[in-house]
């Protein structure tokens, strides 16, 4: 054991030395738990009542002495998952742009009131962008609004999405659509032509009907992106638009589409593991768990210690804890506690894997 222990210590030393943490710039003060002075903002110290701009019928703002900085204890934290039923994100805003550098877009293709597109064949969405560096998105199903926005040459540094949606039978329906539903969903993860001009195939196109496009301007971290002044242009972009025929194949990006399944599968599936958790590590879990569930089968014939150790087994069998190797993984209830996997063991190897994989980014 103790030879094991040097051994991943000297494992994690060298991969220290071989990757070092990213630059001060890039990460201030980004490892300590203590809030810098210097970063207290004291415009949170006030609810705005009697500050300037005040007028009658505003709300109070909610106030802090110390950046809101356990704003989050106690509460589901996000974690970097998509935890549908609801969370709380403790992870600063990050980097504001200029008023000059904000991000705008057009939507080019489709054009409202433009030809009707073909029922069930592929045609592409192009969006024209303006002071986004597109091109950087991370890891949706772990790292899911986990850092802060952060800026190149000024502009924000991130990516955009397009969302589909049928709008039913008329253009111009009066109803708020249901927003967990669209007809197909692309993340634009390529920096395009370099000048801003974005593209997402629509492979196989769309049923006939009438529909709505908007583009989703976000970060790198798949935020909605923050501009610095209220009073601004959207930086997104809606058209409408109509498929002609008789087509009816719902889209493989549609959220009941093939694709669009798979995908909210595997946010589903990084919530019931938790954080931290690699694909190696999964798959190393996923193995032990199902043969900890074939050797309780004649365990469980010993009498009580067999009846022990098939219950153990079973947890693990079920995803409610497996240690492996001083690594936890963590049913979606454990996660939204903040992702503590089970264990003395699991929770040591959760903070080891964290530290291995904050300097192999």
């Amino acid at each position: 054991m103790r030879f094991t222990q040097l051994t991943c210590t000297a494992a994690l030393t060298a991969v220290v030395y071989a990757n070092p943490t990213p630059a001060a710039a890039n990460n201030a003060g980004g490892d300590s738990t203590t809030l810098s002075a210097n970063a207290i903002q004291s415009g949170s110290f006030n609810n705005g009542q009697l500050e300037t701009g005040s007028e009658a019928g505003q709300a109070a703002s909610l106030t802090s002495t110390n950046n809101f900085i356990n704003n989050c204890a106690g509460k589901t934290l996000t974690n970097g998952l998509q935890i549908t039923s609801g969370s709380c994100n403790g992870i600063t805003m990050g980097d504001i742009p200029a008023k000059t550098n904000m991000v705008s877009s057009i939507i080019t293709n489709p054009q409202q009131g433009g030809a009707e597109i073909p029922s069930d064949t592929t045609f592409n969405i192009t969006i024209q962008t303006a002071n986004l560096v597109a091109g950087s998105f991370t890891n949706a199903d772990a790292t899911y609004y986990a850092a802060p926005q952060f800026l190149s040459g000024g502009s924000v540094v991130g990516h955009t999405h397009v969302t589909v949606q049928d709008l039913g039978n008329n253009l111009n329906p009066t109803a708020a659509l249901d927003a967990t539903q669209f007809a197909f969903f692309k993340g634009i993860n390529d920096a395009g032509n370099g000048q801003g001009l974005l593209t997402a195939e629509v492979t196989g196109g769309l049923p006939a009907g009438n529909y709505r496009v908007c583009t989703m301007a976000s970060a790198s971290n798949h935020q909605p992106v923050l501009m610095p002044v209220a009073q601004r242009g959207s930086p997104d972009d809606c058209t409408k638009f109509v498929v002609s025929g008789n087509g009816k194949t719902i889209n493989v990006a549609a959220n009941d589409g093939s694709k669009g399944v798979a995908a909210a599968a595997a946010a589903a599936s990084a919530v019931a593991l938790g954080p931290d958790v690699n694909v190696s590590q999964t798959a190393t879990a996923a193995a032990t768990a199902a043969s900890a569930a074939t050797a309780s089968t004649s365990a469980a014939a010993g009498g009580k210690g067999g009846k022990g150790s098939a219950q153990a087994s079973g947890a693990a069998a079920n995803g409610k804890s497996t240690d492996t190797a001083g690594s936890a993984t963590a049913t979606g209830a454990a996660a939204a506690k903040g992702g503590k996997a089970a264990g003395k063991g699991g929770k040591a190897g959760g903070r080891k894997l964290r530290a291995r994989r904050e300097f192999i980014a």
